[in-house]
């Protein structure tokens, strides 16, 4: 009896290399690129290379301050697009042509909701993150990799077209 992967094995199959090797590092994405599209256009098997982001970094940029008023405010709002879509769920299934009272409440409902909930959440903060953020993941770097039985003809193919700024390893 065999089994299927599960969709998390299966990415990690797609996005590994048996015994990688490095043909070099780079400090922007654009140059990683650069070096693989230098492969391909010498008609090497680029399926056999992988583009790694390393030195990760979190950039967590602030966007403003939060106070009472706006935490209220976005949580309503959250909440009236929430009561909007189950108001329009529910009136598919109403019989009663009662459509604009049934989203109105559920609106209504939801606003309350999303208030009361939103309230919660702020004061359980304690006024520990009085500010509001988005932040993202960037590598600082970007390595090569290429298996290991086509990474000689990979460096040669790459020395012989002068790409630009690897560090062979």
């Amino acid at each position: 009896m065999s089994s299927q992967p599960n969709s998390l094995s299966a990415v990690r199959a797609r996005l590994s290399l048996e015994y990688p090797m490095s043909l070099g590092t780079f400090d922007t994405y654009d140059a990683a690129q650069k070096a693989i599209d230098t492969l391909s256009d010498a008609q090497f098997p680029v399926q056999n290379c992988l583009i790694v982001g390393t030195d990760l970094k979190q950039l967590e940029r602030i966007t403003g301050r939060l106070t009472w008023g706006r935490v209220l405010a976005a949580g309503a709002l959250s909440g009236v697009w929430l009561g909007l879509f189950v108001g329009f769920i529910f009136a598919l299934f109403d019989s009663q042509n009662n459509v604009l009272a049934l989203v109105l409440s559920t609106v209504l409902v939801g606003a309350l909701f999303g208030l009361v909930w939103s309230a919660i959440g702020y004061a359980a903060t304690g006024g520990r993150r009085d500010f509001s953020s988005v932040s993202q993941i960037v590598p600082s770097r970007f390595e090569v990799l290429c298996e290991h039985k086509v990474a000689q003809q990979a460096r040669e193919i790459l020395a012989r077209e002068g790409v630009v700024g690897p560090t062979l390893t």
